[in-house]
């Protein structure tokens, strides 16, 4: 037989097979919601949770109990969650909302979670899907006045752009009520543009089903899902939205468009901002300035921040910036400063250190720098892709927070939440205003797995590490670009929303998690409902410290969240108590109620499984920020972090203190106080991000990233020594002259 009908015979079968496998792949259900395995909890196991998590209430702490819960879980109903699931990218299958609810029941303990898929995949049946199935597992809860567990519902708005002036970052909506007649009809999503475009073609999804034919029905499920969303029409603009269709998309292009269809429906609901400091989707430049108004802003709804998840730290403010806006209000290159080192600037740095290599003559070396730092400032948060050939290890330590606790990748400080409490919009002059958020933490997690920061372990399935789990299935690993000794500019090409962002990068800086702790007056829903909207609420990076910050006013306790007025210095109490340590595996209740193969499968056989000991309490800090009484008063002189710091002693029991602020009469402002918890230092995933190798001078000179594929074991956790805390909520304190001091500040 001639090579030329070997060729031909060679087509023939190939294409007669890709053609039976793509019938085979087009058949088959979406995905559903999954079923819920687990029964409701024993009750002695309910009664000990409260008493663990009361056993050290401060005097006059009130009769109240703290609960912790994770207001940020996604599903594989999200889109980037359905593709991270799939085997090729190291995904540990499908996980539905069921799942979410197994899990936060019996592997990670929760008093209460919120499902919040992207609504930019939510179709009209995964909405349905996602609202019967949270009525499901509180109906598994046992008694609504004291449940097991309680399941809020609700969506991410997760709008990016590329522009910093018109980005507003990601945003979750919650809502009390569960019922078909009390929440909207439709998930509200922002602009889906890049999404409603399947991520590969059909040829990509053949070879991929071909590279993992044994799990081939989970790349032909990528293609419905994005049929699913691509057929979704989107709702008509300017129509009330309880007068659209059920069956389409509805869109809100900005906040204040979100916010207007939440009034339309008018169903109790909170809005959360999170991930603003997260490089990775926030744009260098991006600023809380133009959400600080009336129409950008609901200070209704709008009442709590999430300085913590597993996407990093958003509490710090640094003065440095990825970027610098000159007189014309271009962007441009900053230097490196305070240990900083701007990835533009580092982008620079490489396209020198190719060049020098290269023999190329100084000057024009220099243009190339210069040229570079350039086209990566222009390319926004794809700048890495204007220098070819780039790897993880060429960025070094660049865009980071140095001083900052678990800072997320590209770090950006006006969109923290210090910067948040310090700025103010004078439009109204007579009514400046101000943001009045709690703190509150959470995980993002993307694989059903809410509140995963109990242990830290089993990093590429408590994370969102994700990558090929092998060399054979890897299809790219790093840029295969030639690294040539010049950048290159994006221009008006675009970019692909798979290569967007440096997600390869990012594997580095995923964390477990935060979670929200509330004061609570009991355990059920209406109960946990009114401490989120009285703000009496406080983060954790993922271990159940206690924490209570109260201010004593006469006899009275004022408790965190509250707004106040004082006409003398005020005082205040802080009381905290260590996590308890874990102990390996799952406790015996829950390998009774969900089997061993399916706690494996769920959380790789580790549960919250406390012990009888706690950690220490290592300080207490105290935090003022003193908002602006002008416009351009310098956020840096603001902000005081920390402003106190009281060493703990060593005492199971925990540490607790008492502090006043002595300049606050003659101040004459308000201030906001709120404070950190410090525990001992544990390990913890990813918290040496890219492991810097440093010089005598203190500076990075070399990396070991933390790879989310092969190259990384999957037994090497990354781990590193850090001080995991809690952060409360402020306390917002109005300066309120005495009537005498008033007389006396009359006379001439």
């Amino acid at each position: 037989m001639g090579n030329g009908m070997t060729v031909l015979l060679r087509k023939v079968f190939t294409g007669a097979l890709l053609a039976a496998i793509g019938l085979l792949c087009a058949c088959g259900e979406p995905q559903g919601r999954g079923r819920i395995e687990g029964p409701e909890l024993p009750s002695a196991i309910v009664v000990d949770k409260k008493q663990r998590q009361a056993v050290a209430v401060p005097t006059g702490a009130g009769e109240g109990q703290i609960l912790f819960g994770d207001l940020h879980v996604h599903t594989t109903f999200s889109p980037d969650a359905f593709i991270m699931s799939v085997p090729l990218t190291g995904g540990s299958g499908l996980h539905p909302p069921a799942d979410a609810c197994d899990f936060a029941r019996y592997c990670s303990n929760l008093d209460f979670w919120s499902i919040n898929d992207h609504a930019e995949g939510i179709t009209p049946r995964r909405w349905a899907e996602t609202r019967e199935s949270i009525r499901e597992c509180n109906r598994i809860a046992g008694d609504p006045d004291n449940p097991d567990l309680v399941s809020f519902l609700g969506w991410e708005w997760s709008q990016v752009n590329t522009d910093p002036a018109k980005h507003y970052g990601h945003k979750n909506v919650i809502f009390l009520d569960t019922e078909d007649d009390k929440v909207p009809a439709r998930a509200i999503a922002s602009p889906r543009e890049q999404l409603a475009k399947a991520p590969m073609g059909r040829s990509a999804q053949l070879m991929m089903s071909l590279m993992d034919f044994e799990n081939r029905e989970f790349y032909w499920g990528i293609q419905r899902y994005y049929d699913e969303v691509a057929d979704t029409p989107i709702c008509e603009k300017g129509v009330d939205s309880r007068e659209l269709p059920a069956d389409c998309l509805e869109v809100a292009d900005d906040p204040r468009e979100l916010f207007t269809k939440l009034d339309q429906w008018g169903f109790d609901s909170i809005v959360i901002p999170h991930g603003n400091a997260w490089g990775m989707n926030t744009p260098a430049g991006t600023s809380f300035d133009k959400q600080l108004n009336r129409t950008q802003h609901d200070p209704d709804r709008q009442i709590l921040f999430e300085v913590y998840s597993g996407h990093g730290n958003s509490e710090e403010y640094r003065s440095w910036r990825g970027v610098a806006v000159d007189e014309s209000g271009g962007l441009y290159c900053p230097q490196p400063g305070d240990k900083y080192l701007p990835c533009c600037w580092r982008a620079g740095q490489i396209i020198r250190e190719r060049c020098d290599a290269a023999g190329i003559e100084a000057t024009e070396c220099e243009r190339r720098e210069i040229e570079a730092r350039h086209n990566f400032v222009d390319a926004g948060n794809s700048g890495h892709l204007t220098i070819p050939g780039q790897q993880v290890t060429d960025w070094l330590n660049c865009g980071t927070c140095p001083d900052c606790f678990n800072e997320p990748m590209d770090h950006r400080p006006m969109a923290t939440a210090q910067y948040a409490l310090a700025i103010t919009d004078f439009e109204n002059p007579q009514e400046p205003l101000n943001f009045r958020f709690g703190m509150m933490g959470s995980s993002d997690n993307h694989r059903s797995k809410g509140g995963t920061g109990y242990k830290e372990v089993k990093r590429k399935l408590m994370t969102e590490a994700f990558g090929a789990p092998n060399e054979r299935q890897a299809k790219r690993v790093g840029d295969n670009r030639e690294p040539v000794p010049y950048s290159v500019s994006l221009g008006d090409g675009g970019v692909g929303l798979v290569n967007l962002r440096n997600m390869e990068r990012q594997n580095s800086f995923w964390l477990t998690g935060g979670l929200v702790a509330t004061h609570s007056d009991g355990r059920d829903r209406g109960a946990i409902w009114d401490s989120l909207k009285r703000r009496e609420v406080y983060a954790t990076s993922g271990d159940r410290i206690l924490l209570w910050f109260d201010m004593l006013h006469g006899d009275d306790e004022i408790p965190m969240g509250s707004e106040v007025s004082s006409t003398s210095n005020p005082r205040f109490r802080v009381s905290a108590v260590g996590a308890f340590k874990q102990k390996p595996g799952c406790p015996e209740h829950a390998v009774r109620a969900l089997g061993s193969e399916r706690l494996e499968h769920l959380c790789g056989g580790e549960c919250y499984n406390p012990s009888d000991e706690r950690h220490r309490i290592e300080r207490i800090e105290v935090m003022r920020i003193r908002p602006q009484l002008s416009p351009g008063e310098p956020v840096e002189q603001l902000v005081e972090d920390p402003w106190r710091s009281f060493d703990c002693a060593d005492d199971p029991m925990g540490c607790r203190v008492e502090f006043e602020d002595e300049e606050f009469v003659a101040g004459g402002r308000e201030v906001v106080y709120y404070v950190r918890a410090v525990q001992e230092a544990t390990p913890m995933i990813n918290a040496d991000n890219v492991r810097c190798e440093y010089d005598d001078q203190g500076q990075c000179i070399a990396v070991n990233p933390c790879y989310g594929d092969y190259r990384t074991p999957d037994e090497d956790d990354c781990l590193a020594p850090a001080e995991q805390r809690a952060w409360s909520s402020p306390i917002f304190v109005a300066f309120a002259p005495a009537p005498e001091q008033d007389l006396e500040e009359e006379q001439p």
